[in-house]
């Protein structure tokens, strides 16, 4: 018959598609992997830049932000 020819017919486009993904998961863990993670750039944030944010958010108010600000960088506040 004629489908009984040398190949793999169909099973040919799934198995190299079945390769495209395996390579393309590879890739994406390898990346994952070596890419700095954005927990460990927000880790090196620095500590007065929270406080202003926090401040600038109305978390905190002005007399902690100033002796957070003191703290940090061990200067009085101006004036």
């Amino acid at each position: 018959m004629w489908w009984h020819h040398e190949g793999f017919g169909w099973f040919a486009v799934f198995d190299g598609l079945l390769w495209l993904i395996l390579l393309g998961v590879i890739i994406y863990l390898l990346i994952s992997l070596l890419a700095p993670s954005r927990e460990h750039r927000h880790q090196e944030e620095d500590p007065l830049e929270i406080a202003k944010r926090r401040y600038a958010k109305g978390e905190i108010g002005r007399e902690e932000f100033e002796q957070m600000r003191r703290d940090l960088t061990g200067r009085s506040p101006p004036g």
